[in-house]
């Protein structure tokens, strides 16, 4: 049996992802492919304790090295427990952001070296790597006002706008560089208008596997 695919999720804050990961679900499972779906940090009962270390507001300042290894940590109890056994039965895997996340998040909004982080995603994911990722691209100022619709934020949530263009430029990066893997998303857009991007990406990719389009 071959190995299943790894597709992963990513964009900033106000991104839409939510929305577009429920809409790729959707399109995946209606072509019959058994598909399991989660997200990072969680994904496992004890990922996700780690994922509330993560989010919560706590009056002691996370340590930027600290905020790091639990990410990884979560990360290794995900792929042991639930994404490399799905893979391996030939399942597909749709997660809501994973290493990509990191090299954003703690590589261009808190400044570790990207060298720092790929010795922990070696070391972790050993060649593992996502077959597909989709970046929702949205600029910053779009993506904070729709944040600032929701309730109560989160500790990433909470921060400054310059953390998150260094975000959204260290995502940008990524892309650039590894663009046979990403396809970046005008986020941009409305719903119907991402969801159209979307599908031009996956028909083709549901059509190589033998599956219907909607």
């Amino acid at each position: 049996m071959s190995r299943g695919l790894f597709i992963t999720l990513e964009g900033g804050e106000g991104a839409g992802k939510s929305t577009q990961l429920d809409y790729i679900r959707r399109r995946i499972e209606a072509a019959g492919i058994p598909l399991h779906v989660t997200r990072e940090p969680g994904g496992t009962p004890l990922a996700e304790q780690i994922r509330d270390l993560l989010l919560e507001r706590c009056e002691e300042a996370m340590a930027a090295d600290t905020e790091l290894l639990l990410m990884f940590a979560a990360r290794a109890q995900h792929l042991a427990v639930l994404i490399r056994p799905a893979l391996a039965r030939g399942e597909w895997v749709l997660c809501d952001r994973f290493t990509d996340a990191t090299y954003a998040y703690q590589g261009g909004g808190r400044g570790i070296e990207p060298a720092r982080i790929a010795v922990l995603e070696d070391w972790v994911q050993g060649d593992l790597r996502p077959d597909l990722t989709l970046l929702l691209d949205v600029p910053v100022a779009v993506g904070m006002a729709r944040v600032g619709q929701r309730g109560e934020l989160d500790r990433f949530e909470r921060e400054q706008r310059d953390f998150f263009e260094r975000v959204r430029a260290a995502y940008l990066a990524r892309a650039a560089a590894e663009p046979e893997r990403f396809r970046i998303i005008d986020a941009a857009e409305d719903v119907a208008g991402v969801q159209r991007q979307i599908d031009a990406v996956l028909t083709p990719l549901l059509a190589r596997y033998g599956a219907t389009s909607p």
